[in-house]
């Protein structure tokens, strides 16, 4: 089953945004909505089980209450997304701009992670750990 949670971080450009989700972190282009002045209005990407949506700041019902990393400062929060093999996705986000900010590593909880900062500012750490996994594998 998809998760019920899907998170909506905010970007400036939303179009930007999507390449660069697809490109460095392997997101896939679930819907596209655009009005007839090519803006996009309503997008969905996903990541296995995971979806985000992409609202512009000053946008719409929703992205007048949201900011941008940009306006905000700073991040005030990120997103953790369970992958297979750390290293190879860490290259992969380098490659297309992703400011890695912790290099991969091993953790003492299990598991193995990185962590980066992607065109907006926005803080992603992608690991093996899967917090839902109760076999201890």
């Amino acid at each position: 089953m998809p998760s019920p949670l899907i998170a909506s971080p905010c970007y400036r450009d939303t179009r930007k945004a999507i390449d660069f989700l697809v490109d460095a972190f392997g997101f896939e282009v679930h819907a596209l909505y655009e009005a007839e002045d090519g803006i996009i209005v309503h997008e969905e990407l996903t990541f296995g089980d995971a979806m985000v949506m992409l609202p512009r700041p000053g946008d719409g019902e929703t992205g007048r209450l949201l900011s941008a990393v940009a306006d905000a400062g700073k991040p005030t929060g990120g997103f953790y997304l369970v992958i297979d093999d750390v290293d190879a996705h860490a290259q992969r986000a380098r490659a297309a701009g992703a400011q890695i900010v912790i290099e991969p590593r091993d953790r003492a909880h299990g598991g193995r992670d990185y962590t980066c900062r992607d065109h907006e500012g926005h803080v992603w750490t992608f690991g093996t750990y899967d917090p839902w996994d109760t076999t201890g594998a």
